[in-house]
């Protein structure tokens, strides 16, 4: 085997070992972690006699809606950069986006990319460009969550470190770090001199190309028309979210009493909390989201509950708030999918 096709067998290896396998050890690690030594008959048990899958039914089509408001605004976003696609094309490229994910965690986005930059004739980079905009949008959303509960969740907050002095010292130290900054500094300044001081290859000359093609479609977003619906958008899609876990709250005897005592803030910690969770590397969430759940439940139990009781009642609602999350974008990709061959084969 020729040295350069050598050196491809191994990138494809890396790419496939930090896409697939990473990712899956990952969640099959953290569920192993959290299910170990439960009884999986109790299990079922709480989940099929003690929860009300009205209110889960209705939280999955508020999830069904959010596709739809995601793909309306994203057509904002394409149009302000001359990439006209039609709703269909958009709804259809969000639902295999989703389900995508489940298997190949964050490549769903690159999927849609392609799949849409294929469709309409336009240029990957620029496709790309408008999804990072799309995603900056709601990383901002949710760090207007976070701050949220810093300022309402702060009995919460109190609880946790009174509970976990050790864990909180620790997080405390190292972002006070010095250390970290600094070598922060040192990573951003020794990417700039290895861009610059690569500036006359093949390669850079592409990448720059590529970048400013991302660029363009990133920064499209100030030509969008009617930006102030954008923004309804956005708030309308962040509501639906907010609103599913305030739904999945009903379903259950024990998180509707926690919602009874606490109110609306016991919401917002665990919906904050499993949102943070969703960045972790893992198929679909599967794993560090419950974990996030129970945490957050677990900060509100009352005193004197059982803690056994208390912990299966909060697995079991983890379980069922995130088996219902990912059925629907596997159905609904499937549709996708469906769709898309069907329409390739009439043309």
């Amino acid at each position: 085997m020729s040295r350069p096709e050598s050196k491809s067998t191994t990138r494809r290896l890396l790419g496939f070992f930090l896409k697939i396998i990473v990712p899956m050890a990952v969640s099959l690690g953290l569920c192993w972690i959290l299910f170990r030594g439960d009884s999986l008959e109790e299990m079922t048990t709480i989940m099929r006699d003690h929860c009300d899958y009205r209110w889960i039914l209705a939280m999955t089509l508020l999830l069904a809606l959010t596709y739809l408001i995601r793909a309306v605004r994203w057509g904002q976003q394409l149009d302000a950069v001359g990439v006209h696609a039609s709703l269909w094309t958009r709804v259809q490229s969000i639902f295999g986006t989703y389900a995508v994910n489940l298997v190949f965690p964050r490549l769903g986005e690159v999927w849609r990319c392609g799949f849409v930059a294929q469709r309409e004739k336009a240029q990957f980079s620029v496709v790309a460009g408008t999804v990072i905009a799309d995603r900056l949008a709601d990383l901002l959303s949710g760090l207007s969550f976070i701050v949220a509960t810093l300022i309402f969740g702060h009995d919460a907050i109190q609880r946790f470190i009174v509970r976990y002095p050790d864990f909180y010292e620790s997080v405390a130290g190292l972002i006070s770090s010095p250390w970290l900054w600094l070598g922060v500094a040192a990573l951003i300044v020794g990417t700039i001199w290895f861009l610059r001081s690569s500036g006359g290859g093949a390669v850079m000359s592409r990448m720059r190309a590529f970048g400013r093609g991302m660029w363009n479609g990133f920064y499209g977003i100030r030509l969008i028309r009617h930006k102030w619906r954008w923004l309804a958008l956005t708030i309308a899609l962040w509501g639906c979210y907010f609103t599913q876990m305030i739904l999945a709250f009903q379903a259950f005897e024990l998180t509707q009493e926690i919602f009874a005592e606490h109110g609306i803030v016991a919401v917002l910690v665990c919906f904050t909390l499993g949102s943070i969770a969703m960045g972790v590397p893992s198929n679909g969430g599967i794993g560090p989201y419950q974990i996030a759940l129970i945490f957050g439940l677990s900060l509100y139990m009352p005193q004197g509950a059982d803690a056994g009781v208390f912990d299966m009642e909060s697995k079991a609602f983890a379980n069922v708030v995130l088996g219902a999350s990912t059925l629907l974008p596997i159905v609904l990709g499937f549709v996708a999918f469906i769709s898309i061959a069907l329409s390739r084969r009439s043309r």
